[in-house]
C-alpha cells in the first residue's frame, strides 16, 4: 500500500468516527457558558472573535467590560459599527495597580454585575460578554456564588463568555466550555510596548 492508500485510509477511519460522534451529540435548548482563562495572551480577544461570528449570522450581543477602561481600541471602534447589533457597556476604571481604590473597585464591578444580569436575563441578547470578570472575581470584588446563580438565571436563549485569568474552580465546573490561554512568550518580557492593531 502506497503513502497516499495509507493517508487516505487513516483518514476514512476518522472520517467515520468523526460522524458517528456527531450522530450522538444532541442539540440543547439552551445558549452555552463559555470561559477564557489562563495566563496567555487572548482571552478577550478569542471572545470578540466570537462576537464578530455573531454578528455575522445576525445575532444580538451585548459586551459588558469590568476591569478596562474607557481608553480607545480597535476592538470598540469596530464594533461601533454595529450599533442595532451590539451594545456595549465599558464600566471598569483601567487596570487594579492605577485605582489601588479596593471600595472603588469594588463599586465599578458590582454595578457592572448588575449591569450584566440584567442583559443576561433580559431574553434580547444571543451573546453577552463578560470582559474580565474573572479578574473582579479574583479580587473578590463580586461573589462567586452570585455569578454562578446569575448564569443560572439566564435566559435560555443567551450564551455568556467570561474572560480574565484566574478563573474561580466554581465557575470552571459549570461551564460548557473552558479553555486555557497560556503564555510561552510575550513581546512585553523583551521590553517591547504595546502595539496598536495587535494589543489594543
Amino acid at each position: 500500500m502506497t503513502n497516499a492508500e495509507e493517508h487516505k485510509r487513516a483518514m476514512q477511519v476518522l472520517q467515520a468516527e468523526q460522524k458517528a460522534k456527531v450522530r450522538q451529540a444532541v442539540d440543547v435548548d439552551r445558549g452555552l457558558v463559555l470561559v477564557h482563562t489562563g495566563n496567555g495572551k487572548g482571552k478577550s480577544s478569542s471572545a470578540f472573535g466570537v462576537t464578530a461570528r455573531a454578528l455575522g449570522w445576525g445575532h444580538s450581543v451585548a459586551v459588558v467590560q469590568f476591569i478596562k477602561g474607557t481608553w480607545k481600541t480597535g476592538e470598540r471602534q469596530f464594533f461601533d459599527r454595529f450599533p442595532d447589533q451590539l451594545h456595549w457597556h465599558t464600566m471598569g476604571e483601567g487596570f487594579t495597580w492605577n485605582t489601588q481604590d479596593k471600595d472603588r473597585d469594588t463599586d465599578a464591578a458590582t454595578a457592572a454585575f448588575k449591569q450584566a444580569h440584567t442583559l443576561m436575563r433580559s431574553g434580547e441578547y444571543d451573546l453577552v460578554v463578560l470582559d474580565e470578570i474573572n479578574i473582579a472575581l479574583r479580587y473578590d470584588y463580586l461573589d462567586i456564588n452570585e455569578v454562578i446563580a446569575a448564569l443560572h438565571q439566564r435566559s435560555t436563549r443567551t450564551s455568556v463568555i467570561l474572560t480574565g485569568r484566574d478563573a474561580k474552580p466554581a465557575l470552571m465546573e459549570m461551564a460548557d466550555l473552558v479553555s486555557e490561554m497560556k503564555e510561552i512568550k510575550h513581546p512585553f518580557q523583551s521590553g517591547i510596548k504595546a502595539k496598536q492593531g495587535i494589543d489594543f
